[in-house]
């Protein structure tokens, strides 16, 4: 075949695939069988691999296959994608409906009604009619680029008519039957089952290795044109339809709906239809439907006003508590635990829930055997409700909390209404503590969760921190348990490795000291910026640093002339872990911001609302989530709402971001 024959055919074979993958995924109306399908991408894959000049990223083939990647780089949002605000029955619709009239001085309003998919947020972007890069919502400024996964998913168009750039946004998610196929799957070959379809969703779309996340039965509905107004679109709803017309999947069960009584009506109708429904939902969007109106209306610093979610009252279900047991956290924490006779609940299986402390027991009044009412609070966490003291046959008993540790033995001491273990080398309080230092806010070292800490502790390789950075010499015995390969091994050494590196804040959270959090942790080393000056600091020195009070001063103060402590930071500095401060903030205290609590509320262009307040926390200001009159400056962007009111009637001292990056650039200069 010469090569403009194998451009003509590979253009023909490219359109007719790409039309069959729509109708199939998107219509659901094939007009071809599976053979015909699979004959014409094996085709079209031998003209790709004898003419590679051929293969676009556009071409379906690039649907098979795949490629394993390192890591997802971090992709920053060009417009935030914000969350949106709550609201849980029919006194709230209506009183969210009266804020929108009011605003608008309007007797009704043109709302648009969908369901939320319970899937993962999901931003793509295309320029010239071709997709670029599809990235998460992570924390709504900055996300992951999945793209190589998302390409996977065959009802998402790689190429559309449409070559103005454009960003639309929407929820990638697994049907009922993906998941039910999948933990059947799972079940034969012995692997963990997945709880629910958010979660396996969520997995599957982070999975390095592309041709997993293929294999998943995965799709998406496509909720939100980002930039409807500059493609002459006005109108929400007609922006669907535009979109729909552009070959994306849009979820059909939306209505256009006048005035709060249809609201109210299509909320109690889709409560009885959600179970009903092959993907599962976890509650309602409202929208304005005129998008004209959304600047109007307004933003909060984290929601826009002119959106909400409806979430649906909690699905409860009846079960029984077979039994309770006792759990212990890394501060020695007692808690009692829920053993459920397993039930499905919200779309997945539960059969733990915490019962949070023995007063919490009481309160419920509940007995082991009982009969129970589970629900899960805003559809997540598992929650036992009440007991259903009517079906008691007299064999349940009373739930009596334990004088002793389950796991060492050791006295439990009561404070507070609270069960704890004092005692330090506790197995439990100790695997929790390395699960700690390991985790993402801390010394970050993946590969180190919580499963893979608890079999290296229990097989004898790990007692205590300092022992994660001695695992190298234990490499080839680890290698002959099962599940571990010469890769396994290799990647956590190299992360382990890799930990050390780390600044000396994360260091510090990761220790676990009592009371020291995340931000006390950054705030401690860039006043401290060497872990050798901790040993010599009195409560008193402590005391005179912003946010901390006695409490956690006399905490630190104790962690660091502890003689266990002091041997187990020296271990770490043997092993070369850091104990430096990496910042290169060094604060010029003359500096407009130095000293100041300001609170960021709005949209930010330049940075994000995260990057800003790791900038101005770098050259000491203090940054708060909540205007007080403590606070001494607000940073206000477009859509800033009642922490910008609150200031202006306090008196508070507003500046845009344009100001404040005038004062850092003086400061940089």
């Amino acid at each position: 075949m010469e090569f403009e024959e194998a451009k003509a055919r590979a253009a023909f074979l490219t359109e007719t695939l790409n039309r069959w993958t729509y109708e199939y995924y998107v219509l659901d109306n094939p007009s071809h069988s599976d053979a015909e399908f699979d004959r014409y991408m094996e085709e079209l894959q031998r003209i790709e691999k004898e003419f590679p000049l051929l293969q676009s990223p556009t071409s379906p083939t690039q649907r098979v296959g795949g490629q394993v990647l390192d890591s997802f780089k971090k992709i920053p949002h060009k417009r935030l994608m914000l969350s949106l605000g709550d609201i849980f029955n029919e006194d709230e619709i209506r009183d969210w409906d009266r804020k929108i009239r009011e605003v608008l001085h309007k007797d009704v309003v043109d709302y648009m009604g969908e369901v939320k998919i319970d899937g993962l947020g999901m931003s793509l972007v295309y320029r010239e009619g071709v997709l670029q890069y599809c990235v998460t919502r992570g924390d709504g400024n900055m996300g992951e680029d999945v793209t190589e996964n998302v390409k996977k998913i065959p009802s998402i168009p790689l190429k559309v008519k449409e070559t103005r750039p454009f960003e639309v946004r929407g929820e990638v998610f697994m049907p009922k039957s993906s998941l039910e196929r999948l933990n059947n799957e799972r079940k034969k070959t012995g692997e963990p089952l997945f709880a629910n379809a958010r979660n396996a969703a969520a997995g599957s779309i982070r999975q390095l290795d592309s041709r997993i996340a293929a294999s998943r039965g995965l799709d998406a509905f496509w909720y939100y044109l980002v930039n409807a107004k500059e493609l002459g679109e006005h109108i929400h709803s007609k922006s669907l339809d535009y979109l729909d017309e552009l070959g994306f999947k849009t979820n059909h069960e939306r209505r256009k709906l006048h005035g709060v009584e249809e609201l109210i009506a299509y909320a109690k109708e889709y409560h009885e239809k959600r179970a009903s429904l092959p993907y599962d939902i976890d509650g309602l969007v409202f929208k304005v439907d005129d998008i004209d109106l959304y600047d109007i209306i307004g933003y909060t610093a984290k929601t826009p006003k002119w959106a909400i979610a409806y979430k649906f009252p909690p699905e409860e279900v009846s079960t029984k508590l077979l039994d309770i047991f006792l759990t212990v956290g890394r501060t020695g924490r007692i808690t009692p635990n829920a053993v459920l006779e397993p039930v499905r609940v919200a779309g997945s299986l539960v059969q733990r829930a915490t019962l949070n402390n023995e007063d919490f027991i009481a309160e419920k009044g509940l007995m082991i055997g009982d009969e129970v009412i589970l629900h899960k609070a805003a559809d997540v966490i598992p929650e036992v409700v009440r007991p259903l003291i009517d079906r008691r046959d007299g064999t349940e008993r009373p739930f009596v909390m334990a004088e002793n540790c389950p796991e060492c033995g050791q006295p439990l001491t009561k404070v507070q209404g609270l069960h704890y273990c004092l005692n330090p080398d506790c197995p439990s309080r100790k695997i929790e503590g390395m699960i700690h230092f390991a985790s993402r806010d801390a010394m970050d070292i993946d590969g180190m969760g919580s499963a893979v800490i608890e079999e290296l502790f229990g097989e004898g390789f790990i007692h205590e921190i300092p022992d994660i950075y001695d695992l190298y010499q234990h490499a080839e015995r680890i290698k002959e348990l099962d599940g571990w390969s010469n890769k396994s091994m290799s990647n956590l050494l190299g992360a382990i490795e890799e930990s050390k590196g780390k600044s000396l804040e994360r260091l510090l959270f990761g220790l676990g000291i009592k009371e020291v959090g995340n931000k006390t942790a950054k705030v401690l080393a860039r006043r401290h910026r060497n872990l050798d000056e901790y040993f010599t600091l009195t409560e008193e020195d402590y005391r005179k640093i912003d946010d901390i009070g006695p409490v956690m001063a006399a905490s630190l103060y104790g962690y660091f002339h502890d003689e266990k402590n002091i041997a187990m930071i020296e271990r770490l500095r043997v092993a070369g872990v850091n104990f430096e401060y990496l910042g290169t903030d060094t604060i010029d205290t003359t500096n407009y911001f130095y000293g100041k609590t300001v609170v960021l509320t709005g949209t930010l262009e330049r940075y994000s609302r995260e990057e800003m307040t790791s900038i101005l926390e770098g050259i000491g200001a203090k940054c708060s989530g909540s205007v007080s009159k403590k606070t001494d400056i607000v940073i206000a962007g477009p859509g800033a709402g009642s922490k910008l009111a609150k200031a202006e009637a306090l008196g508070i001292k507003v500046i845009d971001e344009e100001e404040a990056l005038s004062h850092l650039s003086t400061l940089r200069s």
